[in-house]
């Protein structure tokens, strides 16, 4: 019995550089498991919809999917947008099962993919005791995800950084965090005489942008997480958790 698609579920942006940076991350998923079928849909801006997608899929009779949203927090989307599309192509397609995967976040994964930007920027090591990290992430005003991201940074400064400290690109945020550049000065007035951003987001846009206009007086600006391998690693566990009920069900109805 082949194995279920995977289906790469990503927003899109009117941002070219979005869907590029999204093909890449795939491109890396499919080098890593070869004979895997993985094929990407987007929300909105960029093609293959999801809906369309799906129905090719259906059309060449393929059985299974499972659709992993390509965000790292359980906000709006995860919640709301892609159980909404899924379930109206459940109704449309009653020949394909579709399965939805959790998303991204949090993992020890992201947090290494985080790191690795970092040290590619030029932080090493030996330099997390005298930085100051500000965690940037688009934002959001749904609790949960805000949850998330505070704990993340809670977690991240627990590995030596002198401060971590979570800012939001998004004006609309739960919870009163500050923007980047607020954390950013925040952090100098604590005393930290050099900080980096890390942008927590995967592919650039217009909230990555502003992250990166925020960091304008921080020391360090590493790149949004793209296609690394720990990002790639990550989305075939994801892919492989989702499987494991599906497995679980049949096997207790043989």
């Amino acid at each position: 019995m082949p194995a279920p698609v995977l289906l790469v579920i990503a927003h899109g942006s009117r941002d070219p550089r979005h869907a590029s940076t999204v093909h890449a991350l795939t491109a890396r998923v499919r080098s890593l498991r070869p004979g895997l079928r993985v094929e990407t849909g987007f929300l909105e801006f960029n093609a293959p919809s999801v809906p369309r997608l799906l129905e090719r899929l259906a059309t060449e009779g393929v059985g299974e999917v499972v659709a992993l949203p390509l965000l790292l927090t359980r906000a709006f989307h995860a919640k709301s947008d892609i159980p909404s599309v899924l379930h109206e192509a459940r109704t449309r397609l009653p020949g394909l099962a579709v399965r939805q995967a959790e998303v991204l976040g949090p993992s020890p994964l992201l947090n290494a993919a985080l790191e690795q930007r970092l040290y590619e920027a030029g932080v090493t090591p030996g330099d997390k005791g005298s930085t100051g990290l500000v965690l940037a992430s688009a934002g959001s005003t749904d609790p949960e995800a805000i949850a998330v991201i505070a704990e993340i940074a809670r977690e991240l400064r627990h590995t030596g950084w002198c401060a971590v400290r979570p800012a939001f690109a998004s004006a609309v945020v739960a919870g009163g965090f500050s923007r980047t550049a607020d954390v950013v000065r925040a952090l100098r007035a604590d005393g930290v005489r050099r900080v980096a951003v890390a942008p927590y987001v995967i592919a650039p846009g217009r909230l990555p942008d502003r992250i990166a206009e925020g960091a304008a007086e921080a020391d360090v600006l590493a790149a949004v997480l793209g296609p690394s391998p720990a990002l790639a690693r990550l989305l075939l566990d994801r892919y492989d958790e989702a499987r494991v009920p599906a497995a679980g069900l049949r096997s207790l109805s043989a």
